[in-house]
């Protein structure tokens, strides 16, 4: 078990993915948030976050995803999710976010979407 969140950055015909690791929660989603702005200013036309290590999400994890979803679409790029645990989906789709955020059920489905 990892204490906190680990991120992993790759990237894939220029799509960015970050493997995250542990959990994203009130004193970890500032980590997620910064490296998200970094990749927005930098300009990168699509960000994928890999949720298959994510054992829990927080409130603030999911205003981190929410706010980012949405500035990403502003600026016509997209952030997306994938690999999502079951316990992580069952949170999400109570808060009603499965029906804002871009959920993909693996890797390669969100790496081959390619609508904005």
């Amino acid at each position: 078990m990892v204490l906190g969140l680990k991120i992993k950055a790759e990237e894939i015909d220029r799509i960015i993915i970050l493997r995250l690791l542990g959990r994203l929660d009130a004193s970890s989603s500032s980590l997620l948030q910064n490296r998200l702005n970094v990749l927005l200013k930098e300009g990168h036309e699509t960000i994928l976050l890999d949720f298959s290590d994510i054992d829990y999400l927080s409130s603030a994890g999911l205003r981190v995803l929410l706010s980012f979803t949405k500035s990403y679409k502003e600026n016509k790029k997209r952030l997306s999710i994938f690999s999502v645990t079951e316990d992580v989906m069952d949170i999400i789709k109570l808060t009603g976010f499965d029906k804002i955020l871009d959920i993909y059920k693996n890797e390669k489905e969100a790496i081959l979407e390619k609508n904005l």
